[in-house]
């Protein structure tokens, strides 16, 4: 629709995972390093965590793109409640057909399979997309699975990719077994300012669009209503392309940001960020810049490579529902902030992003524009007067 106008090959902001667009940000480049560790030190289990839209499919699609020949993977990506045989689901991902019901004959036909593989000098990894719709019965099912390893032949690795509902369910007493066996875990954080900046002109630049072509304004008020979660971002600035090419833009600034947010605001179908509450156009300047100075202490507190891996927490103890585990200490930033003021930041970043908006029920909550005031060309103005009125 908009490509034609924009000079674009192809939508840089669709939902749907593109590995082709796939943007290495220190989170998902450290995330991915851990996933390379885990293949490569032929470890048992893997876990991948990530938020709703936080690129994990992007990231496993982007593994199996660039993987050697000798390793074999099976996918698991439609896991629900009434997920029936697990092991059938296995043997369906590797093309291994079994003409039987019975239990023991499959499972002999799965261990055939593997053995098969590992002599043919070949790595088996099931990879196990949405692992946190799975029960504590298909887990446990999966952990007797990997039983199949014996001694130093590693003859089956599993990644499981999800939600953080996962580690939860991986913290049940009846599943301390299963979480001794996982060797890494990695949760996967939203973008940063600087990387949701980077990843919207990386995005651009692939679509071979002028990565410029968001004005800086509008970067920072996109960060500020999705907190750096890709999913997000990649809905707020494809409907900005959309509302920019219908009012005839060369550049989407702050403005059509805000009309995009106001609209996604009234369906209430998108989980937004600081949408409650009304602000003055002052106020709201003043909430997007903290937004973005917070984030800037959370990477200085970090410095310049990726984060340190975090402890792995104790599997063998359960914690009470809603538990966050942080470290004692953080280091200085590098960019003036001391310790204690790096960490007020941060705790108020992780605030804002712990508590998206509800759906809004009054007029009360209203956005107002922070930049120019001027009216819309034809066919947003009536829907918008009231935001970019005289």
């Amino acid at each position: 629709m908009y490509e034609a106008f924009y000079g674009m090959t192809q939508r840089p902001f669709a939902l749907k995972p593109d590995p082709a667009f796939l943007f290495m940000s220190r989170k998902h480049r450290f995330a991915f390093s851990m996933i390379e560790y885990a293949l490569n030190g032929h470890a048992g289990f893997a876990v991948i965590t990530g938020e709703i839209g936080s690129g994990k499919t992007t990231l496993i699609r982007h593994l199996l793109k660039r993987s050697p020949k000798d390793i074999n993977y099976g996918i698991i990506s439609n896991t629900h409640e009434s997920f029936g045989s697990l092991l059938q689901w296995i043997l369906t991902a590797f093309g291994v057909s079994v003409r039987t019901d019975d239990l023991a004959e499959r499972y002999e036909a799965f261990v055939n399979y593997l053995v098969a593989q590992y002599s043919a000098g070949r790595q088996t990894i099931i990879i196990v997309d949405e692992a946190q719709n799975l029960s504590i019965e298909l887990l446990e099912e999966l952990r007797l699975l990997s039983n199949i390893n014996a001694d130093e032949d590693q003859l089956l690795q599993m990644i499981l990719v999800g939600q953080p509902e996962l580690l939860a369910k991986l913290r049940r007493p009846e599943l301390v077994q299963f979480a001794q066996r996982i060797s890494v875990h990695h949760h996967l954080e939203p973008l940063s300012y600087s990387e949701t900046k980077g990843y919207i002109r990386h995005r651009l630049h692939v679509a071979q669009a002028d990565p410029q072509m968001f004005s800086e304004a509008a970067i920072k008020a996109v960060f500020h209503f999705t907190m750096g979660v890709p999913r997000l971002i990649n809905s707020i600035c494809d409907m900005a392309c959309v509302y920019g090419y219908a009012d005839g833009l060369s550049t989407i600034d702050i403005d059509t940001i805000l009309a995009v947010v106001q609209d996604k605001r009234q369906s209430g179908l998108l989980p937004l960020y600081n949408l409650a509450g009304r602000l003055s156009q002052e106020e709201l300047e003043s909430a997007i810049e903290a937004s973005v100075s917070a984030s800037g202490a959370e990477e200085g507190a970090h410095g310049d490579t990726a984060p340190p891996p975090q402890p792995e927490p104790d599997w063998s103890q359960t914690l009470d529902e809603g538990t966050i585990l942080v470290p004692d200490e953080m280091p200085s930033s590098r960019t003036g902030y001391s310790a204690e003021q790096a960490g007020n930041a941060i705790e108020s970043l992780r605030n804002a992003r712990a508590s998206a908006a509800a759906p809004p029920s009054s007029e009360s909550n209203v956005i107002v524009p922070i930049m120019s005031r001027r009216k819309r060309g034809s066919g947003r103005t009536g829907s918008l007067r009231w935001l970019f009125g005289d």
